[in-house]
């Protein structure tokens, strides 16, 4: 019994030489049946232990090469091979699971190895067909046992017995029904096998001459369809057995598991395709596009496993890496685009065809994933801050002459790496994150305002206190970003500010709760000796100055006037009080102190850089008013109406009520003064400039335009 020696040590029996001496007989000396090439089959589906009958059992370590056989005599010739005995040369076969020897170059492959297999191809022809068919039992065994060109041609005789026997009876017998099931039967196992051949990538020339010869003979009867359907079936079983064998670690043996599952997936792609193109390609005819069927099998077998992959897939990095790999890797010369693959893999093959729907899927996945971990990443900003800052309670960094935080630095340091790490993908997918990351942080502001107030309103009014809230307006203050977001973009824009607004109102409000007793004191009896109040109003001013000289100007300002015009309107409003009124010229003594700590007032709001001048005036004006004479009281009125247009005439009665003047002919000349100035006048005065608009005046009745003395004023001599 001839054997045939395998690499690997494995031997595999030829079929009995009761087989071949059956052959022998049907040529009648004339034809040997001959078999050119035998190799082994590597079974590794339950496809084929299910349908297949009992599989050829192979591992691993199968054979990789093997030799001509002794039945191989019709071949020699034609690859001029002697029928001595002699040292052959192996062909090479191809194994999905194999990998080419490092030393030598994937394209470096022996040239007279190839020329035979050329040769093979080219000069093959179809064995004549035995008249008489051996048994059906016997065809089995010759295909099981990996002779097909043998087990073929008997198959063809069976078939042609059919015909015969269909042309000579009418009618249809149960032994002819027999044999078309038996004739179905085996074309079904040597398709399987043929399948088989194909999905292990043994290069087994008769897998095409078998298909086209089939396909020729599609339309006599007992042909089964569909050859090349199955071939290419046959194909993208196997290049879905290959993809399956590339190790995948769970996530808890390895946290970069689809990185590295997906490095070794492209390693495999390409050397699968290598091989193909030197091994595989020249034992078919052109028409059947050998590589560019390989690479369609290898862009549909990618894509469901991408598919499959994506339902473990929870974490950002493993949605960046599986995107990556579609986007760039794969059609990149590290895969598709490799050097060994050309020039059969043309540009236009590279790219997986992947659904759209999928692709949009995919992204929003990422996307939902990013805008998790930016939360994420925005609550450890928090906790940080609470960690080093506040527990701590550390000064705020001074950074170009301003308190900060750099609270602002870690935002956008995070939502930098969320956008960074998204266009290296595409641009598409950048600008969706940049959107998700704007949505996030639209919630921060307040976020951080909770914790914030949490921790820091047991220590209302200290120093640290009032440092924290400056460095926050700041640092949030600082916050400015461009995107081609608009909607969302607004709104972060309007959380922010209501932050930082409600930061300094924080700020502004324990200001004026601390000043404002010390501010009510002034203008009373006590007044005029006591001088604590007015001096703590100026060292909690100064205080502020002080802190305020550490906000940056873009806040200061505001802040700034608004703190001015707060001090300005309460002192003055003082006056409107009817509190006190002056008696015994002590009105020259009010209007003296009065210059005097208006003169401090405006000082320490130009240390404070206030741009409020306009409020400058009103103190002296109203001194003068206060400290004149009688008769020179109308001639001090027109100054300050002309700057201060909201100057009504409850608020000259309260002046002049402070001033002594509570009654009398004289107080309503001066009102009547007031009254024709602000007609002369009308809308000249700069409405911008309104204070005593805010400043309520007490009621008078001396004010009230029923008064009867009122109608007596334009008959009276003014004095």
């Amino acid at each position: 019994m001839a054997k045939i020696e395998s690499y690997g040590g494995n031997k595999v029996n030829d079929p009995p030489d009761s087989v071949e001496e059956s052959a022998k007989s049907l040529k009648n000396g004339e034809y040997q049946m001959e078999t050119p090439l035998k190799q082994k089959v590597h079974f590794s589906s339950e496809r084929s232990k299910g349908k297949r009958g009992k599989p050829v059992t192979r591992t691993k370590s199968d054979s990789a090469y093997s030799k001509f056989g002794k039945r191989g005599g019709f071949f020699r010739k034609s690859l001029q091979l002697s029928h001595k005995k002699q040292k052959e040369e192996p062909i090479i076969l191809v194994k999905e699971s194999s990998t080419l020897p490092e030393e030598k170059n994937p394209e470096e492959v022996n040239p007279c190895v190839e020329q035979k297999l050329l040769e093979v191809r080219g000069s093959y022809s179809l064995p004549e067909i035995p008249s008489i068919p051996f048994s059906v039992m016997e065809i089995n065994k010759l295909i099981e046992a990996e002779d097909i060109e043998m087990g073929y041609v008997h198959l063809l005789s069976l078939r042609l017995e059919i015909q015969q026997y269909l042309r000579c009876q009418e009618g249809c017998s149960i032994d002819l029904v027999n044999k078309e099931k038996d004739l179905s039967l085996l074309y079904g196992r040597l398709r399987n096998k043929l399948s088989d051949i194909v999905r292990s990538k043994e290069p087994l020339v008769y897998v095409a001459h078998i298909i086209l010869e089939e396909e020729k003979r599609q339309n006599e009867p007992g042909a089964m369809q569909g050859w090349r359907e199955s071939w290419k079936e046959a194909i993208q079983d196997g290049v879905r057995d290959l993809v399956k064998k590339v190790p995948l670690e769970s996530r808890e043996q390895n946290v970069s598991w689809l990185a590295v599952h997906l490095g070794l997936l492209g390693k495999a792609l390409v050397e699968d395709l290598e091989k193909v193109k030197l091994e595989l390609v020249n034992l078919y005819t052109p028409d059947f596009n050998v590589f560019e069927t390989y690479v369609s099998c290898h862009h549909e077998a990618v894509t469901e496993h991408v598919k499959d992959l994506l339902e473990k897939v929870t974490e950002l990095k493993d949605y960046h890496a599986l995107l990556d790999f579609l986007f760039h890797r794969y059609p990149s010369e590290k895969i598709m685009g490799s050097s060994s693959l050309q020039p059969e893999l043309k540009e236009d093959q590279r790219a997986l065809p992947l659904d759209i729907d999928f692709i949009n899927s995919l992204k929003m996945k990422y996307c939902s994933r990013s805008k998790a971990d930016m939360r994420t990443s925005l609550d450890r900003v928090i906790e940080l801050e609470k960690e080093e800052m506040w527990l701590q309670e550390r000064k705020p960094e001074i950074d170009e002459g301003v308190y900060s935080s750099h609270i602002d630095m870690d935002i956008w340091t995070s939502i930098k790496g969320h956008v960074q790490a998204s266009s290296r993908i595409d641009a598409n997918l950048e600008q969706k994150v940049i959107c998700c990351s704007l949505e996030e942080l639209k919630s921060f502001p307040k976020r951080f305002e909770s914790a914030f107030i949490e921790w820091s309103s047991p220590r209302s009014g200290s120093c640290l206190w009032a440092e924290y809230h400056i460095s926050y307006i700041n640092s949030f203050s600082a916050l400015n970003y461009k995107a081609s977001c608009p909607v969302q973009l607004e709104q972060v824009g309007r959380e922010i500010d209501g932050l930082t607004g409600r930061l300094g109102h924080s700020l502004m409000e324990r200001y004026k709760k601390d000043v404002m007793p010390f501010l009510r004191r002034q203008m009373t009896g006590k007044w005029f000796s006591f001088d604590e109040d007015f001096s703590q109003l100026m060292s909690r001013t100064r205080t502020l100055s002080d802190q305020t000289k550490y906000m940056s100007s873009k806040n200061k300002v505001a802040f700034v006037e608004e703190a001015h015009f707060f001090v300005v309107k309460e002192y003055i409003s003082q006056l409107m009080k009817n509190n006190y009124s002056c008696k015994n010229r002590r009105n020259e003594t009010a209007a003296s102190k009065i210059t005097k700590q208006w003169e401090n007032i405006k000082g320490v709001f130009r240390e404070m850089d206030s741009t409020s001048d306009w409020l400058h005036p009103v103190g002296n004006q109203l001194s003068k008013i206060i400290g004149c004479k009688k008769r020179e009281v109308k001639d001090n009125l027109k100054p300050l109406v002309e700057t201060y247009p909201d100057f009504k005439k409850c608020h000259l009665a309260a002046v002049l009520y402070f001033r002594g003047i509570v009654r009398g002919r004289e107080k309503h000349l001066i009102l009547e003064r007031l009254a024709r100035l602000t007609q002369t006048l009308g809308d000249s005065g700069n409405k911008e400039q309104a204070l005593f608009s805010q400043i309520q005046a007490a009621i008078n009745t001396e004010c009230l335009p029923w008064n009867p003395f009122s109608c007596l004023a334009s008959i009276l001599p003014d004095r």
